[in-house]
């Protein structure tokens, strides 16, 4: 009979682990729960275990990984590869196995697509004018005006409590990844509509952004939110990550710097910030040539 893979107690500590250690977001924890979960079912198939595979099972498992005989897309294939990669990585180096079958294992390369960005008629339609009525309507002008104003992550979005808002500064405190905290200034705009939505509501503590039935508000409705936004202004497609894109790209254009981008959108690296604001490299030059003491020549000081 097929070994149970109702509950693999090796899959829980692992997760436990990046839960404690790594503070790794709820979205990071299902996706390997699952990763992980698929190859014990596969595994189970062949009455073996998780602590029992091969490379060759490994690979096995992922060749089968597609839906009705079509391959998976490369970046759901390398982000497989990596839960397994770093499952078994953990279990070997804590001394539960003796070798590390997924040691050779390569991801495939992903291709790096520049996200959409909205021009800046396009982002003020989408953010100026949003959908619903009564305080629905002013709860989705006061997180459109956010997530474009402030560039936020829509996870970072749903964390935000009111207590994180300080309307007087323009500046909010955002729960980023890894479990870092920043603080984000936002203009004029969003802190009206902040402040139409908490004068509605009557100064109510709590989540910032409430469904109808007044819990903490999803990721998939902010999806919808700006997705609905965008479709009543004539601006098909716009996701909440547009609006972040769309963020950086006008402040690019407006004249700030690429460290100063990095630390609004919460970026760990600076490279980061440059795929994600497409920056061309005579772009690049002419910051880097207005910014540096020793990129001028003599020319450029005559």
């Amino acid at each position: 009979m097929p070994r149970s893979t109702t509950t693999d107690p090796d899959i829980q500590a692992w997760l436990d682990h990046l839960r404690a250690e790594r503070d790794a977001s709820p979205h990071t924890l299902r996706a390997y729960r699952a990763d992980l979960g698929g190859l014990a079912s596969f595994l189970a198939e062949q009455d073996q275990g998780l602590r029992d595979a091969k490379i060759g099972d490994l690979r096995a498992w992922l060749s089968r990984a597609g839906h009705r005989g079509r391959r998976l897309a490369p970046a759901t294939m390398a982000r497989r590869i990596a839960s397994v990669r770093t499952f078994y990585r953990w279990i070997h180096r804590t001394g539960q196995l003796e070798q590390d079958p997924a040691a050779r294992l390569s991801a495939p390369k992903v291709p790096r697509h520049t996200p959409r960005f909205l021009d800046v008629d396009e982002a003020a339609a989408v953010v100026e004018e949003p959908t619903q009525k009564g305080v629905l309507r002013l709860r989705n002008a006061a997180l459109l005006e956010l997530l474009y104003g402030a560039g936020l992550r829509v996870g970072e979005a749903t964390t935000l409590d009111v207590d994180d808002v300080d309307l007087d500064q323009r500046l909010v405190r955002v729960h980023g990844k890894g479990g870092k905290d920043r603080i984000v200034p936002f203009g004029p705009p969003a802190a009206d509509a902040i402040r139409a939505l908490l004068n509605r509501r009557g100064g109510q503590a709590g989540p910032l952004f409430l469904n109808c039935g007044g819990g903490r508000l999803s990721s998939r409705s902010m999806w919808r939110i700006v997705r609905d936004a965008g479709a009543a202004n004539g601006v098909v497609g716009v996701h909440p990550h547009a609006l972040r894109h769309s963020c950086a790209t006008h402040m690019l254009g407006a004249g700030a710097d690429l460290r100063g981008i990095q630390e609004q959108l919460g970026h760990a690296s600076l490279s980061t910030t440059q795929r994600y604001t497409h920056v061309d490299a005579a772009h690049l030059l002419r910051v880097y040539r207005a910014a540096h003491p020793h990129a001028r020549t003599e020319e450029d000081d005559s």
